[in-house]
């Protein structure tokens, strides 16, 4: 993941939607490694590699993550067609766009 993304997500970081929240996202990309979300009540941690135990992975490309982020790509649709893999609490996926909410 370029460090763009990563800004532009800490940037669009909604702590209020976060508060309570105690959760790892893992992000598998196939054309930019493993990188990692760390919410905890508010606040974000991103950082690259692998968590020990994610609440959630999630597995896709780079362009997919942009589409959903930006609201071009529906992540249910992402997720029904394979260009989005989902394990462990695929719930949380769907709290991506209100963690991060467009601008």
């Amino acid at each position: 993941m370029s460090s763009t993304t990563l800004d532009k997500l800490q940037s669009r970081f909604n702590p209020e939607a976060a508060k309570g929240m105690h959760e790892v996202f893992q992000f598998h990309f196939a054309d930019a490694g493993s990188h990692y979300l760390d919410i905890q009540d508010g606040t974000l941690g991103v950082h690259e590699g692998e968590h020990d135990d994610p609440s959630v992975s999630l597995s896709m490309s780079t362009d997919t993550l942009k589409g959903i982020m930006n609201g071009e790509i529906n992540g249910m649709t992402a997720f029904m067609t394979g260009k989005l893999k989902a394990t462990g609490n695929v719930m949380l996926a769907t709290k991506l766009t209100s963690l991060f909410p467009s601008q």
